[in-house]
């Protein structure tokens, strides 16, 4: 009878064994993708997001909200990356509209 009840255990346990390891290595994950994501700036999204569509800004110095041009659903940043300067106003699910500052 006791064989019966080991076998009977048996896949319990692997299945437990299982969730610990994926739960074990989603923790030890977890530092990491919030680290990850909390080094992400405003300069480095929207130079990801003018890149998306086709320009160039490879090393992105700084960007800075400009407040007065923005509205509601229209944020307005100016991008200032290494080779020159764009405004780039952000419309959801839409491009993103980008005028040249300066070369």
């Amino acid at each position: 009878m006791k064989r019966e009840r080991s076998w009977v255990l048996l896949p319990h346990l692997f299945w437990f064994a299982g969730f610990a390891t994926i739960a074990v290595s989603w923790l030890s994950a977890a530092p990491t993708i919030i680290l990850a994501a909390e080094q992400e700036t405003p300069k480095d999204i929207i130079a990801a997001q003018f890149r998306r569509q086709g320009y160039a800004c490879d090393n992105p110095q700084s960007a800075e909200r400009d407040r007065e041009r923005s509205k509601p659903d229209e944020a307005v940043w100016v991008l200032h990356c290494k080779e020159a300067s764009y405004r780039v106003r952000l419309i959801p699910d839409m491009a993103a509209r980008v005028a040249v500052l300066s070369h």
